[in-house]
């Protein structure tokens, strides 16, 4: 198998996605070179209009950043903070629930393919600050908000990228969205 050192510029078409196919293939079935996620954070990192350090990416506008105050946050791209990241950042955002046929018809065509009413909800999640949907679950009535992701982050700069992270007890791996539940009963 071939090794290829990918440029800034390669991994660039890669995500705006203006490679060549042949061009693609044949990075793909190479040998990843050790400093290419190092690379798609710099690349990241001169797309968003924060100066926050990017840790991870989540999603096209989702990020876990570092503060400078050192704390560990989900951000959207518009600079919107949600919680600590070991929190569920779904809990703080604006949910839209589609629940009858007619609501679940507007996104999913033809009607015999939506979720049946009754033992389905679609639920969409809205950034507060800019409104752009980050995620959409499918689950039954009631169900609890699914958490998506809670990384180890610990894990992955220490043995993947051989970069282990100062202060790694604000990087451990813990869900803390039971705080924000719990708080929330207090308030009721």
């Amino acid at each position: 198998m071939e090794k290829i050192v990918l440029t800034k510029e390669q991994l660039k078409r890669i995500m705006n996605g203006t490679i060549s196919d042949q061009e693609l293939l044949r990075i793909q079935d190479s040998y990843k070179d050790k400093d290419r996620f190092l690379k798609y954070k710099e690349i990241l990192q001169e797309m968003v209009p924060w100066k926050d350090e990017i840790i991870l990416r989540l999603g096209d506008n989702l990020f876990i950043v570092k503060e400078e105050n050192g704390d560990i946050v989900t951000k959207c791209l518009c600079g919107h903070e949600f919680c600590d990241f070991r929190e569920n950042w779904k809990l703080y955002c604006r949910i839209n629930v589609r629940r009858t046929i007619e609501e679940m018809s507007e996104v999913y065509s033809p009607e015999p393919a939506c979720p049946e009413p009754g033992w389905q909800e679609i639920r969409e999640f809205f950034c507060p600050g800019c409104g752009a949907q980050l995620a959409v679950e499918v689950v039954p009535p009631g169900y609890p908000v699914i958490f998506e992701m809670l990384p180890d982050l610990v894990g992955f700069y220490r043995d993947i990228l051989g970069q282990p992270l100062k202060s790694e007890e604000k990087y451990k791996c813990e869900d803390k969205s039971l705080n924000v539940i719990k708080k929330w009963a207090k308030e009721v």
